[in-house]
């Protein structure tokens, strides 16, 4: 049975229409004078910190511990304007599937898994009221590398579970391969929604347990138990 769920955010949980994306390269151009024209990143299923980093060598310039910190103090500024004057929402039978999870007679415990840095994921999560529902998470402030924010989550699961938590007993659910891959690296089982970064075909190739094209088309029981 599954006692811990982590859940990617970002074509996940939600979609902030562009006001991640609007905010991450607004940053650079505000703090830094660094222009964004010409320049691109493919954001699906990355890391914050390995996409700003990513950035600054495209300028040619090695980021410092100075420069991270000035751009994301900026980015969840421009993060937050973006989200109150945008138009995004919670993606399809996510409130379902969080109401079943706590409606079983054994709850899972509930997180998150992402790329975003940490205030950016509560930011994102509180405008669409929905943070408090996860107990713990693993970010882009944790590790560059979406493979071991996997690792560091599945540690704090077994920090509250217990360290008899095995991999086989926690479900990583997200948008894209690079999902399906990070939750494969911790031995985790993956179901893979196509409501994001990947259309169902290429997320079926990348062989999770359950690919899906959204939540409403699964119970949360039938992956819980299976």
């Amino acid at each position: 049975m599954i006692r811990l769920v982590l859940f990617d955010i970002d074509g996940t949980l939600v979609r902030t229409h562009g006001a991640g994306v609007k905010a991450f390269l607004s940053a650079f151009d505000h703090e830094f004078k660094l222009p964004c024209n010409g320049v691109r990143l493919s954001f699906a299923g990355r890391t914050d910190t390995s996409l700003v980093r990513e950035f600054f060598k495209l300028h040619r310039r090695e980021p410092t511990r100075e420069d991270f910190d000035r751009f994301f103090d900026r980015y969840v500024f421009l993060l937050e304007h973006n989200l109150q004057h945008g138009k995004g929402h919670i993606i399809p039978g996510v409130w379902e599937w969080l109401e079943q999870l706590a409606a079983l007679p054994q709850p899972p415990l509930i997180g998150l898994l992402t790329g975003n840095v940490r205030l950016g994921a509560e930011i994102k999560l509180r405008h669409f009221n929905c943070w408090e529902r996860f107990a713990i998470g693993a970010f882009a402030d944790d590790h560059e590398d979406r493979d071991q924010i996997a690792a560091i989550a599945f540690a704090r699961g077994r920090q509250l579970l217990g360290p008899a938590l095995q991999p086989h007993e926690v479900l990583v659910i997200g948008d894209t391969p690079h999902d399906v891959r990070c939750g494969k690296s911790i031995g985790a089982r993956v179901l893979a929604v196509a409501t994001g970064g990947a259309k169902l075909p290429e997320l079926l190739a990348s062989q999770p347990d359950w690919a899906v094209n959204d939540l409403l088309e699964i119970r949360a029981a039938s992956v819980i138990h299976a």
